[in-house]
């Protein structure tokens, strides 16, 4: 029996399609997400074999959210949408499994088929950057029983520790369910630490200490760690020399 999650912003919407999902007998629920952001959260506690999308949905959409996964831990996503002719001809033209709104349980039988012949058989992950936006223009966070979106033109730093990955700006550092390496690939943060990421935007000075080591002092006056191997990259990135 293959896992699954629904995401989906409308509460009727979740609750009618996990009933149907379940009554096919091939399918049990884990969990679900009101939002994106709440649904990333889950899909990396939970690791279900299947993710049911919403692609409109408020603030971070399906679509954005694929991007934030982390590829080499990819669930299959079967995509849930009001009609959109635009949307269908990029799903079927790249062989994505979709449902439309509302959800007719004849043709739901034929996608868990498709499903259960597929999933567990799967070696690679499925390739969703046919439509997964290429970059990330906010950062999913949550803090303080807040759920926060920060632009990434705000972002100073990135760090990871023994509690989560932690998104440093100005006048706050909340935490975020993105990986280091997808916020590495998906946003122009350079990495400059094997635990740290910086904004060249947001550097205000570089020290220079002994070993090869150095640090950056961001615009806010926080202080990230620069390695030896970051070093170079970081100083011709900026348009330093020697």
């Amino acid at each position: 029996m293959l896992t699954a999650l629904v995401i989906d912003d409308e509460q009727f919407a979740r609750e009618e399609l996990a009933t149907l999902l379940e009554e096919t007998g091939e399918i049990e629920i884990v969990g679900d997400a009101p939002n994106a952001i709440i649904g990333l959260k889950k899909i990396n506690e939970l690791k279900p074999d299947v993710v049911f999308l919403d692609i409109q949905m408020p603030q971070i959409t399906g679509l954005e959210l694929l991007s934030m996964l982390d590829l080499e831990n990819m669930p299959f996503v079967v995509f849930v949408t009001a009609y959109d002719q635009y949307a269908i001809e990029a799903f079927e033209e790249n062989a994505f499994d979709y449902l439309l709104k509302p959800v007719e349980p004849s043709r739901l039988i034929k996608t868990v088929q498709k499903l259960t012949r597929t999933v567990k058989k799967q070696s690679a992950p499925q390739n969703l950057s046919a439509l997964a936006p290429e970059k990330l223009c906010q950062i999913p966070c949550t803090g303080h029983n807040r759920i926060l979106l920060i632009p990434i033109d705000q972002v100073e730093s990135v760090y990871s520790d023994i509690s989560g990955v932690h998104v440093h700006t100005a006048d706050k550092t909340p935490t975020t369910q993105l990986t280091l390496k997808t916020l590495e690939e998906k946003t122009p943060l350079l990495r400059c630490h094997r635990q740290y990421l910086v904004s060249v935007n947001h550097i205000s000075e570089i020290k220079l200490l002994e070993n090869g080591l150095a640090e950056v002092i961001t615009a806010s006056g926080f202080t990230i760690p620069i390695s030896r191997r970051y070093l170079k990259t970081l100083k011709e990135v900026i348009g330093l020399t020697g």
